[in-house]
């Protein structure tokens, strides 16, 4: 760490990963409880073809105008989740972004073909501009807190 710097700026694989995997799992857990519940509001059966099936993201029916209404309301709670483990404003694009790259990847491995399906596109990019620019909003907040300093501490800064 440089002297004079606020934060420790070295390059961290471990917590890099770490703080991947969380997202991943929370983001996912929070989706599964979502859909789960749009689909009890629904009617329909559970099943992972929700969340990772691309032709379930549709306005046709109600079952699939609720499951884009998770997905979204899951962005929201994704902004939560950025805030809690990457708490790094300057990082919300980048965790974002990484999560819907996976998300991408997983989606193509078990469709066994790539998405084509425009609104699936759409999808995404609302709820990662949504996960982006909350989890940012919420990580600034906290950022920008003054830094309590009390009269003790100047006293001990003029002393030095």
């Amino acid at each position: 760490m440089k002297g004079g710097t606020f934060r420790n700026t070295q390059w961290d694989p471990t917590l890099l990963t770490s703080q991947i995997v969380s997202m991943q799992c929370c983001v996912y857990f929070t989706l599964g409880l979502l859909v789960f519940i749009a689909n009890k509001l629904s009617g329909d059966n559970y099943a992972l073809d929700h969340l990772f099936e691309y032709h379930e993201i549709h306005i046709y029916d109600l079952g699939g105008r609720l499951v884009i209404c998770a997905f979204v309301l899951n962005a929201f709670v994704a902004s939560l989740a950025l805030w809690c483990i990457v708490r790094r404003a300057k990082l919300c694009l980048d965790f974002s972004c990484t999560f819907h790259l996976l998300h991408l990847i997983i989606c193509w491995w078990y469709n066994r073909s790539f998405p084509a399906n425009a609104s699936w596109w759409l999808l995404n990019v609302i709820t990662a501009t949504i996960m982006c620019i909350g989890g940012e909003f919420l990580c600034l907040q906290s950022e920008m807190k003054e830094i309590p300093v009390g009269y003790a501490a100047l006293n001990q800064k003029s002393d030095v």
